[in-house]
């Protein structure tokens, strides 16, 4: 099967994509070239047309969470319905080297049996009409663009085809005939506004529609004539008052109208030329061969009882016609007075004693608005306009409104916290509560229920976009990573990297957390020597070098290297995943359990992008006195993460703002130069005590 396609040789099509033809429609034996605007590829078995196939990166560009659109293959039947929907390549993050890649197959394959003016809905929908489908755990924002990407390119294909009719992405109820409105009008102002529609056809242009086929020279008109009218062809929608009245008169029209059943409509066909719309070979009880309607897509073919003859006609101005004939449309064929339609001409030439060819030419019609009543549409239907026609990244926002309602809830709690730090580190015991709460809800709601665990390959993206096509929709996909980023960047100005590292990093916070209970239990803890300690800081700053290195010749390749972050596998995936990214994250949070935070403090490379432009903050929040570090080095031993150097200064590049020291500062009863200070006052008291009735007996005789 497929030895040669048609003016293409097989091997120009990748192996996956002749796998997906060959299973989907396994009775195809050619494929075409590439034609149209969207490269579109015809599958046929012989000269009957099966399908069509396309690239999606031929017709649309939607980035995806990576910032690069996902390319698909999407083959459609003749009736528009998507036969198959493959990836053929992504950069996808978290399917490079997190979920696997047949979850995402699974997913897509559900798109199998979908008209493409279907609307198709990740999650749940309001709209009842709606195709709805389960999203990939883990990568809710990837699977949402790939249905954008689906539907949008399989319709504006099917519409380019013809397969389907392009709309609005909204079953609108059918419009009625206002019959209350008239106004006189003339035959040039019905043409002017297109209550009346033509088509003016000559004889070359009929000679050119049969060209290249076997009736090429039949009846061709001679090189004087080519100019010649063939057909001089109008139509018009009678029901319409301001139409049928000027056109047939009061009375024709009041008897027309009563002739019509509920939902029936008459349409006014005149003529003139060498070509009878009617034609010859009509017989009684036999369907009209030259003219018919389209609408939707659909044919509405003309009977004997369908016909009326038309003799007297009153429109001024209007020109003298061959043949003139109404139409009537039934209702049972769904015929909507207030969509466009079609006058199909159709044109035969005889290439032997009972055989023909014919051409078709198509008049369209739409009448004009202002004689038409539509509907108000439901306030169902305008919320699934409203949202069918939002911006992808809008409607994800829509869909995730809890979760962001709760992360901007838990970012203001935590901006109080930060703003008023000297007032909660005064009360000890309840700040380390409502920090172990907070670090929970961290673990618990910002990391493995709304996903919002940032990342290095978040950073690299960042800087890819602002280098090549910066597009703000790109980063709008994940309103709750985008939400933490801006939240984060706003922080690093105000108090460094350590807002996000010590209060919303789920992986930092399950760090903290573990480390908290082993201390609980008494497990015994080390530390490294300060100035080794000192020197392992580098290690996460090379490793952030090695992987920006990396992303400049591939991001792809960075992506998969940034393995070296655990974020994957313990927050977005939970641990559902291979052993050795399992054995990985575990061993990180086993060895946490003796000393804090060693992942963050000497491998972390988001650690290490987010330090660098916190040597850029604002201000400096966190209070120090002259005797830190000089003598007093209670805080330095106290940090957990060794943030605070012997010399007593802060290095708010490694600090994590536990806000621990800042108790230890507020304390009296545990900070080493406040104690002193009071021990100092309390030797003081007394002789200050012998003085005071000094100074009272004193007063009054001098006031003597």
């Amino acid at each position: 099967m497929f030895a040669t396609f048609q003016g293409v040789q097989a091997k120009s099509y990748g192996d996956i994509e002749q796998q997906r033809i060959e299973q989907t429609l396994p009775a195809v034996d050619s494929v075409s070239a590439p034609q149209g605007e969207f490269k579109v590829r015809t599958l046929a078995r012989g000269d009957e047309v099966l399908g069509y196939v396309f690239q999606s990166l031929d017709v649309v560009d939607i980035p995806a969470y990576s910032g690069k659109p996902i390319n698909m293959q999407v083959i459609l039947d003749t009736a528009g319905v998507i036969q198959d929907a493959y990836v053929l390549e992504h950069h996808e993050p978290i399917l490079l080297v997190g979920i696997p890649i047949a979850k995402l197959h699974a997913f897509t394959a559900k798109y199998q049996g979908v008209k493409v003016n279907r609307r198709v809905v990740v999650g749940r929908s309001s709209d009842p009409d709606a195709v709805t489908v389960d999203a990939v755990t883990g990568a809710t924002v990837t699977v949402m663009v790939v249905n954008e990407i689906v539907m949008r390119s399989a319709h504006a294909v099917a519409v380019s085809l013809g397969l389907v009719e392009e709309n609005a992405g909204m079953a609108q109820q059918p419009a009625t005939v206002r019959e209350d409105l008239y106004q006189p009008a003339d035959w040039a102002q019905l043409t002017g506004n297109g209550a009346i529609r033509r088509l003016h056809l000559t004889r070359g242009q009929v000679d050119e529609a049969f060209k290249g086929s076997e009736a090429e020279g039949v009846d061709q008109a001679a090189p004087d004539q080519v100019d010649d009218t063939f057909i001089d062809l109008y139509t018009a929608h009678l029901n319409a008052p301001t139409i049928g009245r000027n056109l047939l008169g009061d009375n024709q029209y009041r008897l027309l109208m009563q002739t019509l059943e509920p939902g029936e409509q008459a349409i006014a066909v005149l003529g003139s030329g060498e070509y009878s719309f009617k034609g010859s070979g009509y017989v009684r009880g036999g369907i009209f061969d030259r003219v018919q309607l389209r609408q939707f897509g659909e044919t509405i073919s003309f009977r004997d009882r369908d016909f009326e003859r038309l003799s007297d006609v009153y429109a001024e101005g209007m020109p003298d016609f061959r043949e003139m004939a109404i139409f009537i449309v039934r209702e049972p064929s769904g015929f909507d007075p207030g969509s466009p339609w079609a006058l199909e001409l159709l044109v035969k030439r005889q290439t032997g004693p009972i055989s023909g060819i014919f051409s078709s030419f198509e008049l369209p019609y739409q009448m004009p608005e202002e004689y038409l009543q539509r509907p108000q549409p439901t306030t169902a239907e305008l919320a699934a306009v409203e949202e069918a026609n939002r911006p992808l990244w809008l409607n994800i926002w829509y869909q995730k409104s809890f979760q962001i309602g709760v992360i901007v809830v838990a970012l203001l709690l935590l901006t109080v916290i930060l703003f008023l730090q000297d007032k909660f580190t005064r009360r000890p015991h309840f700040l380390h509560w409502l920090r172990r709460g907070y670090l929970i809800f961290t673990v618990v709601f910002i990391g493995w229920y709304a996903l919002g665990q940032l990342s290095v390959v978040n950073v690299l993206t960042f800087v890819h976009a602002l280098v090549q096509d910066f597009r703000w929709e790109l980063f709008l996909t994940d309103p709750i990573i985008f939400i933490i980023w801006t939240f984060t960047a706003a922080s690093i100005l105000l108090w460094g990297r350590g807002v996000f590292c010590g209060w919303l990093c789920p992986f930092g916070a399950l760090q903290e957390l573990i480390n908290e209970a082993a201390r609980k239990l008494k497990i015994r803890q080390f530390e490294l020597p300060f100035a080794l300690h000192e020197r392992l800081w580098a290690i996460k700053y090379i490793i952030l070098l090695l992987l920006f290195g990396l992303s400049l010749e591939s991001l792809a390749t960075a992506e998969r290297f940034a393995e070296v972050e655990p974020f994957k596998t313990a927050i977005t995936l939970r641990f559902d995943r291979q052993w050795w990214f399992v054995l990985y994250a575990v061993i990180l949070l086993v060895i946490n359990i003796f000393t804090r935070k060693v992942y963050c403090r000497y491998i972390c490379p988001l650690g290490a992008a987010l330090a660098i432009p916190s040597k850029f903050r604002l201000f400096d929040w966190l209070k120090r006195r002259k005797e830190c570090g000089n003598p007093c080095q209670l805080c330095a031993k106290e940090c957990e993460i060794q943030a605070i150097h012997p010399d007593g200064h802060i290095n708010a590049n490694e600090c994590h703002y536990c806000l621990d020291c800042q108790m230890t500062y507020h304390n009296d009863d545990k900070c080493p130069p406040l104690i002193l200070k009071q021990k100092k006052r309390s030797k003081k008291a007394p002789a200050s005590a012998e003085l005071i009735p000094v100074v009272q007996v004193v007063i009054p005789e001098r006031a003597l």
